[in-house]
């Protein structure tokens, strides 16, 4: 039925779903744009979806709505990517330009079969890199987590090399470098321990922000949320599964519930998440498949043909990298 919808009535402007859309309606509201990253994200899962019913009207409803995506025209006509696109303004004044959750958009426009992106276009991003306690990390601006965990979901990134770049490892270094970062503070926020730890951006006592760690911009206040922890157990295994039994073991009253962890807590400030968010909720499952079900979305994603194109055209050669089993 969601297929079936995005295909058929949801508002789109080629191919590109606006961020928000009414629930009854499909129609878009709260006046936002025709987002390239959020339609990436829903097009990986709807291709992931194809993959699990190979023959169906669910593979065929999936590749319809990839197809009909104009990556090209989501350029206009520069070497990147434009964030969005809004019907009383045109296009947004930032593009895609440098690392981030980008990496997902940038297969999905580079491999696609109908409109794709000049496959220079994968050069044209910036990869900057910064250090912290003594790691090298190719870092977004923000240091949020979630920058290094949303690409990393769909792309087994283990065996493919950028330039000398492994961007699985990159994500290990990173989310390594959070924790150290906000156990540097334990003295300052009670949130933080060894073992609570989760820079990344969510609900805090002041709103929706992109908490983040160095390198980067560093933003944090004392939340943590506990998906970012979560959803780095493919990096990091041990020190997410001793972090996600933490939390719930000491904090369940308060931050679990029927749809799992709820999205932040600050302890400083006495301040929990009511809502559970579902960006964060979806990043969590996928991960968590990955972990527990042999590796599930990265076997059936990585075998699109879209995908295979990306890492050929991109000279991403397949390389033995040195990551450890995910146990």
């Amino acid at each position: 039925k969601t297929l079936k919808v995005l295909l058929t009535t949801a508002e789109h402007k080629n191919g590109f779903f606006y961020h928000f859309l009414h629930p009854q309606t499909g129609k878009r509201i709260w006046g936002s744009e025709a987002s390239s990253i959020d339609t990436a994200l829903l097009v990986a899962g709807a291709l992931l979806a194809g993959q699990y019913y190979p023959g169906t009207e669910i593979e065929e409803m999936a590749r319809k709505i990839y197809e009909r995506i104009n990556w090209r025209w989501m350029m206009n006509g520069s070497p990147l990517i434009c964030m969005g696109w809004k019907p009383e303004s045109g296009f947004l004044p930032h593009y895609w330009d440098s690392y981030n959750e980008l990496i997902i958009l940038q297969a999905l426009a580079i491999g696609s079969s109908t409109y794709p992106v000049p496959r220079e276009a994968w050069n044209e991003w910036q990869r900057t890199e910064g250090e912290y306690n003594g790691k090298k990390i190719i870092h977004s601006y923000s240091g949020s987590l979630f920058t290094y965990q949303y690409s990393n979901a769909f792309i087994d990134f283990r065996e493919l090399v950028d330039g000398g770049l492994n961007y699985f490892s990159n994500s290990q270094t990173a989310t390594v470098a959070n924790r150290e970062y906000s156990l540097s503070f334990q003295s300052q926020y009670k949130s933080y321990s060894e073992i609570s730890w989760g820079l990344s951006a969510c609900l805090g006592p002041g709103g929706y922000k992109a908490y983040g760690a160095k390198p980067g911009q560093g933003l944090h206040d004392g939340t943590v949320a506990p998906y970012a922890a979560l959803s780095s157990i493919v990096f990091t295994p041990q020190i997410s599964i001793s972090a996600i039994r933490f939390f719930f073991e000491n904090y369940q009253k308060n931050l679990y519930g029927t749809l799992g962890f709820k999205d932040a807590f600050n302890l400083d400030k006495n301040w929990w998440a009511q809502e559970y968010l579902g960006i964060d909720q979806g990043i969590s499952v996928l991960m968590l498949e990955n972990f527990l079900n042999e590796e599930a979305i990265w076997k059936k994603f990585m075998d699109l043909s879209y995908i295979q194109n990306w890492i050929d055209w991109c000279g991403l050669r397949e390389v033995k990298a040195d990551t450890a089993p995910l146990s």
